[in-house]
């Protein structure tokens, strides 16, 4: 009992992150031990939803862990039902240390995923560069507008997913981008079934689809993927940085302003432009607890069983 809570209370991190635009719930499964475990059961249903055809419901439910996935996603979908009004309101309210804590987190998970690379050459090196050019031109791509018309939705579901399970990636911040964060936070908040069993379908084809390719590409080439998971982790924190002046703003359906495009700017000069204080002290103090809060969840949970081997 003790490890489904401990499961339970990891979907509540990662539900959490996935809440906040530019923070990944990827990032919060591989800090906690339990990535290379979710993307092997996802990739697994498939085949378990073969099993289930003939009418063998043991072994569907062994093939794809499903205990493990019902026990974790019940756990996102409680935080993301739960927190997405406290969390929308606390980075209104209190937008710099809310995003110096997750600078913190996420530059010491790059640290941990780093870590795992076996041997670092030339290929390792040119893939971690990609990640990282990846992640920071996703940071600072002019935002687009889709339709919320129902593929719209579907293919948003699709889309945001992959980026939720890429450590560094954020599955909201993709939502931004292509202008249907507020849509579908707005759905969340206002249980509009209709739009979220569109965005939930894509969700279901997108995780379905990208866990078996990354999956495979972690089973087979396991240093040069996470040089790439390391790179797009680093490429995000230019998403995070707590010091910024928006640029680009979008209306969203209550008629209020949210930031799109914004600029990095260091204390001193945010202090200056806006005249606002930038809480310097404090925002060192929730980096330094969310870097405290990564290695005492990696501690916690122990060390992660490696994934197989890479044959590149």
């Amino acid at each position: 009992m003790k490890k489904y809570f401990l499961l339970y209370a990891k979907g509540i991190a990662m539900g959490a992150a996935d809440v906040v635009p530019g923070v990944s719930g990827g990032t919060v499964a591989f800090i906690t031990g339990i990535y290379d475990e979710l993307l092997g059961s996802i990739a697994r249903v498939p085949n378990a939803l073969a099993h289930l055809v003939r009418g063998r419901v043991a072994a569907a439910w062994q093939e794809a862990n499903l205990t493990f996935l019902l026990v974790l996603f019940s756990g996102i979908l409680t935080s993301i039902f739960s927190l997405a009004r406290v969390i929308t309101y606390l980075l209104e309210t209190h937008p710099i240390p809310v995003w110096a804590f997750f600078f913190g987190l996420i530059l010491v998970s790059s640290h941990l995923v780093a870590r795992e690379i076996q041997r670092w050459n030339w290929s390792r090196v040119l893939s971690f560069v990609l990640g990282g050019a990846f992640a920071y031109w996703i940071t600072v791509a002019a935002p687009m507008q889709w339709g919320n018309d129902p593929l719209s939705l579907f293919f948003a579901g699709a889309v945001a997913i992959c980026a939720m399970i890429l450590p560094g990636i954020s599955g909201s911040f993709i939502l931004l981008l292509i202008g249907l964060y507020q849509v579908v936070l707005g759905a969340v908040k206002a249980l509009d079934l209709s739009v979220l069993a569109l965005f939930a379908g894509g969700c279901v084809v997108g995780l379905l689809s990208f866990s078996r390719l990354l999956n495979w590409l972690l089973a087979r080439y396991r240093d040069l993927t996470l040089a790439f998971l390391t790179g797009l982790m680093l490429g995000s924190l230019n998403k995070v940085w707590p010091w910024k002046k928006t640029l680009v703003w979008q209306t969203d359906s209550h008629g209020q302003p949210v930031p799109v495009v914004q600029e990095n700017l260091l204390p001193g000069h945010f202090a200056q432009i806006s005249g606002q204080d930038p809480q310097l002290l404090f925002a060192i103090l929730l980096a330094v607890a969310g870097i405290v809060l990564v290695l005492g969840l990696e501690w916690f949970a122990g060390r992660r069983q490696p994934l197989a081997g890479s044959t590149e």
